[in-house]
């Protein structure tokens, strides 16, 4: 059971060593500015290997659970499936449901962990093999391993690396839990942290945030949803930034220095952000030489972003 990217290699790594007699993800979904219409990664890996695939709108009272509780499945496994699994489901595979967790639980319980790590300014994340129970990301440990995160990752490369890392040690884990001899370890409630759902709120750059922050929080929202900013009634979509040694007295927010190459802003406690690559509203993506001699001609020092 799981939906995007992510999950591909952990479905063709049990495909390896075990019988997949279906898989469950979520419905087709327009996709892009002409929303078309597309399955998800998991779909497509799916059906190229020919297992069947259920995608319940909600899986819970959906004519889909009854198909999957008619399979009699030995052994469920979510990665990044995107929604909750009912009770009465959970009971159905006699050697339990296991999920493939993109986080060192139990830190940042919920559907964005890679989010909340990057943004937060984590030195590492990692994968966490887990028992599934009611209660979201709340199920014993299994296995765990961590990795870095580089200051030139985001969420993109993160998932890449923790997809890959997540294959391996289910596949080194799933053997102990099917023979009984790995027991899951209980939670510390007490180290416990969430990553919700990013809100629309949460990708609007504030200013006063040191420039590192803000270099955490674009990474940690590409490639999507992009953090942005606004220049006079103008949204900026914010690719690529870089925190500088240089320090200024300048209120948060303000353009201290605009060459034909160089976009600089202030930023809090007296730092100073470059921005690399942006994207204007109606617009693509572009590097900042190339939006200052453009459509950013009129962008000069001593002007405010928000």
């Amino acid at each position: 059971m799981g939906t995007p990217a992510f999950s591909v290699p952990i479905l063709e790594g049990l495909l390896e060593d075990y019988e997949v007699i279906a898989v469950v993800t979520q419905p087709d979904r327009p996709v892009g500015r002409k929303k078309v219409v597309t399955p998800p990664p998991v779909k497509v890996a799916a059906l190229a290997h020919q297992i069947p695939v259920l995608q319940p709108e909600k899986i819970s009272g959906s004519p889909e659970l009854e198909t999957i509780i008619a399979l009699a499945p030995d052994v469920i496994v979510t990665a990044a499936f995107g929604q909750f699994l009912p009770e009465r489901l959970l009971q159905v595979p006699r050697f339990g449901a296991v999920n493939v967790h993109a986080s060192m639980l139990p830190k940042y319980r919920g559907g964005a962990p890679v989010h909340y790590a990057i943004m937060e300014g984590e030195k590492e994340t990692g994968v966490t093999i887990m028992e599934m129970i009611k209660k979201m990301d709340a199920g014993g440990i299994y296995s765990q391993q961590a990795i870095p995160i580089t200051p030139q990752d985001d969420v993109g490369t993160m998932f890449d690396k923790l997809s890959i890392l997540g294959r391996e040690l289910l596949l080194d884990t799933l053997p102990d839990i099917l023979d009984g001899s790995l027991k899951p370890t209980p939670q510390n409630e007490a180290e416990v942290s969430f990553s919700p759902n990013i809100s629309r709120e949460q990708e609007a750059i504030d200013w006063h945030k040191t420039a590192s922050a803000i270099d955490c929080q674009v990474r940690g929202m590409r490639p999507w949803p992009i953090a942005f900013t606004t220049y006079q009634d103008t949204r900026w979509k914010l690719w690529a930034v870089k925190p500088l040694t240089e320090t200024t007295n300048a209120a948060p927010g303000t353009i201290i220095r605009r060459t034909k190459k160089e976009c600089w802003i202030a930023c809090g406690e007296g730092t100073v952000l470059a921005v690399e690559k942006l994207q204007p509203a109606g617009k693509g993506q572009l590097a900042i030489q190339e939006f200052l001699n453009g459509v950013g001609q009129k962008v000069a020092e001593g002007q405010r972003v928000e």
